[in-house]
């Protein structure tokens, strides 16, 4: 099989898994917090075991500096699951997967705030039909709270990713699976004082739906994601993006009948277009390599490709 075949493969499989994510959080019966942090928990031991058997502890290739990042990055990761997961219940998975996937925009704005990039004309019009697109997915009526809270839970998350991403952007030479195991074990301390242990024993099949989340969408889908970024390049790393929000839209269509109307229906590929668009337009080079030094190992996946949830 063909590097770049294999990649395709497996960066489908992971995005496929992606949009199941929304199924298990709901299925689980637990509140956003409590979910958070056992996907940390599990998640932490499949990355963990996974890193571990491939001896990628040894020349890890941190530093304080890059440890402070990677931690800093998990605050802003950890936040932004809540906040997705939160965003499930005040509307619905379809709504809140397309609202979240604005990510690229506000990594633009990031970029012009804090490093003073140049936003470019067509910047400009692509973020203007994204903004279209977004009022019409958003649907709001007047007096309409529950699609009006899930909208700003969704565009909070979509912020913190963004945030996540500015910071990881900035590690190199350490390997991402190493990133993404620091990211959740800060998420442990971080939710623990959120998290309700003693009504967790009462969601009883639940508890299978969370160690999904973990092992499956934490630790499976990881790795996936990362060998598939190293095969492709950017341009189809950004199209198959878009498989997750395309599988979490018919997920929940198919499992709980909830799909968006009509008009709804027309801002989505407005936002999928500009999100493309402007995706395509940062021109990251996903698959490259970081520096090597001796015992280093390759960087950090690239913003563009990090659009999973």
């Amino acid at each position: 099989m063909r590097n770049e075949t294999r990649g395709t493969l497996e960066l489908t499989l992971a995005m496929v898994l992606s949009g199941t994510l929304g199924i298990f959080v709901v299925e689980s019966g637990a509140a956003p917090f409590d979910v958070v942090f056992f996907r940390c928990l599990f998640g932490a031991v499949a990355l963990g075991a996974y890193s571990l058997a491939r001896g990628y502890f040894t020349g890890h290739g941190f530093t304080p500096g890059k440890l402070g990042l990677a931690a800093l990055g998990g605050v802003f990761i950890v936040f932004n699951w809540v906040f997705l997961f939160e965003a499930y219940e005040a509307t619905s998975i379809s709504f809140a997967t397309v609202v979240y996937h604005t990510q690229p925009f506000f990594l633009v704005v990031l970029g012009a705030v804090l490093f003073r990039e140049r936003i470019t004309a067509a910047k400009f019009g692509w973020l203007g039909v994204a903004f279209v697109g977004l009022v019409l997915v958003s649907g709001i009526r007047p007096g309409d709270t529950a699609s009006l809270k899930g909208l700003g839970l969704a565009l909070a998350a979509a912020v913190l990713y963004a945030l996540s991403t500015v910071v990881t952007k900035r590690i190199t030479g350490v390997r991402p699976h190493l990133i993404a195991l620091v990211q959740v074990l800060v998420g442990l301390p971080l939710l623990l004082p959120f998290v309700d242990l003693a009504g967790t024993g009462g969601i009883g099949a639940g508890w299978g739906w969370l160690v999904g989340l973990g092992f499956v969408h934490t630790g499976l889908m990881y790795v996936l994601m990362y060998a598939a970024y190293q095969k492709l390049p950017t341009a189809k790393i950004a199209v198959l993006a878009f498989t997750y929000p395309a599988v979490a839209m018919f997920a929940d269509w198919a499992v709980y009948g909830h799909h968006i109307g009509l008009v709804q229906a027309l801002g989505v590929p407005l936002i999928v277009l500009a999100s493309l668009k402007v995706t395509l337009a940062a021109r990251t080079p996903a698959a490259a390599p970081a520096p090597r030094t001796a015992g280093h190992a390759p960087e950090a996946a690239s913003p563009v490709a990090t659009r999973s949830a």
